[in-house]
């Protein structure tokens, strides 16, 4: 199933990283925009921030985001993490990019993101493991609104198929 989640959690302070270690992650791919921080957020939150210091001491992180270079390098200098902008999800070159610079394989490798059509599918695309979280806000860009109605009809095929359903947390 292309669009479901290995792990699915609230936010990414649910995630737990802890098996992920003991799974062989290494990486850690972030998406950006209601991932890391609501649309309408310019800089890391202090808990972000300390998370990312805590999780540094145990994976390598990048930002993976299909935003511009100016807003996302700011999260990634904030966050002391290299970013990947404009990534264009759900191509893969992005990924391919990171896992160059981070000398891993795949099966080291988890994508975090909010949205089943970019982070997720993609994730599953380049064969890496697919990590899903709730939306932090409400607010989209133009295009992520348009992928959120797809989004919807998806979420509602597996809910009915008893496969996976919105709120129904597990790791």
């Amino acid at each position: 199933m292309r669009y479901r989640p290995e792990i699915y959690q609230k936010d990414i302070f649910h995630i737990p990283y802890r098996q992920l270690k003991k799974k062989g992650i290494r990486v850690l791919i972030f998406d950006l925009d209601n991932t890391l921080a609501a649309v309408e957020e310019h800089r890391a939150s202090p808990k972000v921030i300390q998370l990312f210091r805590t999780l540094q001491k145990d994976f390598k992180i990048f930002i993976l985001s299909n935003n511009y270079p100016k807003r996302v390098s700011l999260f990634a200098k904030n966050l002391d993490v290299i970013s990947v902008s404009f990534a264009l999800k759900p191509l893969l070159f992005g990924y391919r990019r990171v896992r160059r610079i981070a000398h891993v394989s795949k099966d080291e490798m988890a994508m975090i993101g909010d949205q089943l059509l970019t982070d997720v599918w993609s994730a599953h695309r380049f064969g890496i493991l697919a990590i899903l979280v709730d939306p932090l806000g409400k607010k989209d860009l133009k295009v992520t609104s348009i992928n959120r109605r797809i989004e919807q009809k998806i979420f509602d095929h597996y809910q009915k198929k008893k496969i996976f359903e919105r709120g129904n947390y597990y790791e």
